[in-house]
């Protein structure tokens, strides 16, 4: 009996020692959690339960219980190394199965999937419509990256944020009347308007066009201006654009008294003035370009003509140039035209009993019945840590513990190796009585 007892405690030794090792080796696993042995002793039992002067049978392994502290977050030169600061876990999908991990070093494969070393897919919830906001958290799917041109946009909405300035001695003065003044301006001829701005605006195939807004100050009544918008066409050409299907050539501005625009007297609604399309079709083969400009930034100080800010929504094709990833999750993809566009939102998963989770090598988990039903959810709410990009998370092993518990073990094996040299020589002594 000595003998099996003493057997039993070098294979938990052994165990112990083996678990140690593998913590020692992983010190530098990148989402890798320790093990621990824990062990229960052996007892023989009958009908009546243990008896009272029972001695015990021995030792045995009873679980490798896995240690999900938090490991150190160490920062690198990817962008796309993720670390998961908090609790829960990336969610990757294989062929469908999916799995789950700590390990964040990502990269992306030949079809622009972002992918760990093992070819698996990081799941994301997909963004609905094109909200940067708003995910559809009801399903997972994988991420990718496209690496084709983005498309173009056309310029709608124009935003004119200028000051006329109100001691200006206009232009028409010489004029017999304001229908003279009107009448003479002239875009190539600087001396029958009194300010112009040039801003660039894009087709719906991302080409450029330079439109430029002229500005003549009413030489007879006071806070009035009139406005004319000239746009390339494509072929070198500057197109007057007319509004109200081609009826009213220039619009007019009135100001009040305290230089904002008045938009009850002004052309346009609200101070939005809607301009006649300008056909492009014979020119850059785009569709018409339709445009909005908002003249409510317009002011008439009695300062200086002042440009203080330009604005419209159209872009042309862009090149990917980068991705940003949020502490929320969100992954943006930069572009060399200026615009960003939300990929998805990382998606995590925990669960109720971690130490269930069943170990399935590369620093993965899968679910079992002793983890519990997995939650699946978004960085930064309820119980889910927040994600850092550009970082990975380290083992968390300690290794001066570690060393402590190989002394430990080394001692017990060599203890439970004496049992048994004791055990032969008992047994010896027995077999030498005569």
């Amino acid at each position: 009996m000595p003998f099996r007892i003493a057997l039993s405690g070098l294979n938990a030794a052994s165990s112990d020692l083996q678990v140690t090792g593998n913590n020692i080796a992983n010190s530098g696993t990148a989402g890798f959690k320790s093990s621990r042995s824990e062990f229960a002793d052996v007892y023989a039992t009958s009908l009546g339960g243990v008896s009272n002067t029972a001695v015990g049978g021995g030792v045995r392994l009873a679980r490798v219980a896995q240690q999900f502290s938090q490991g150190n977050i160490e920062f690198t030169s990817n962008n796309l190394d993720l670390a998961v600061n908090g609790e829960g876990f990336f969610i990757l999908s294989d062929s469908g199965s999916l799995q789950y991990t700590r390990a964040g070093a990502f990269s992306v494969d030949r079809d622009g999937y972002v992918v760990n070393s093992s070819g698996q897919r990081l799941q994301i919830f997909s963004p609905i419509g094109n909200s940067s906001t708003n995910f559809d958290t009801g399903s997972l799917q994988d991420l990718q990256i496209s690496l084709s041109e983005g498309s173009p946009s056309a310029t709608v909405d124009v935003d004119l944020a200028i000051n006329l300035d109100a001691s200006d001695t206009s232009a028409g003065a010489s004029a017999s009347s304001t229908a003279a003044a009107i009448a003479a301006f002239d875009p190539d001829t600087a001396t029958t308007y009194d300010y112009s701005t040039s801003f660039t605006v894009y087709d719906s195939l991302g080409s450029q066009h330079t439109a430029t807004s002229y500005y003549l100050k009413d030489p007879n009544t006071a806070n009035t201006w009139y406005s004319w918008l000239y746009v390339d066409d494509g072929s070198g050409t500057a197109q007057r654009v007319d509004f109200n299907s081609g009826s009213d050539e220039y619009a007019t501005l009135v100001f009040d008294t305290d230089g904002t625009l008045d938009t009850s007297s002004s052309s346009g609604s609200s101070g939005v003035v809607s301009y006649d399309s300008l056909s492009l079709s014979s020119t850059t083969g785009a569709a018409a370009l339709a445009l909005d400009l908002d003249y409510n930034d317009l002011t008439q100080f009695g300062g200086d003509f002042a440009v203080n800010s330009l604005s419209q929504d159209g872009y042309a094709t862009g090149r990917l140039t980068g991705l940003d990833i949020a502490d929320n999750g969100v992954v943006s993809a930069r572009y060399t035209n200026g615009q960003s566009t939300a990929l998805g939102k990382i998606a995590l998963a925990n669960f109720p009993n971690n130490q269930g989770l069943r170990q399935l090598g590369d620093t993965n988990w899968a679910q079992t019945y002793s983890s519990g039903d997995r939650l699946v959810g978004e960085a930064g709410t309820a119980s889910f840590g927040l994600i850092q990009s550009g970082a990975l998370e380290s083992s968390n092993v300690d290794i001066a513990e570690q060393l402590i518990n190989l002394i430990t073990a080394q001692r017990n094996f060599q203890a439970n190796s004496q049992v048994i040299s004791t055990a032969d020589t008992i047994t010896q002594t027995i077999i030498n009585i005569r």
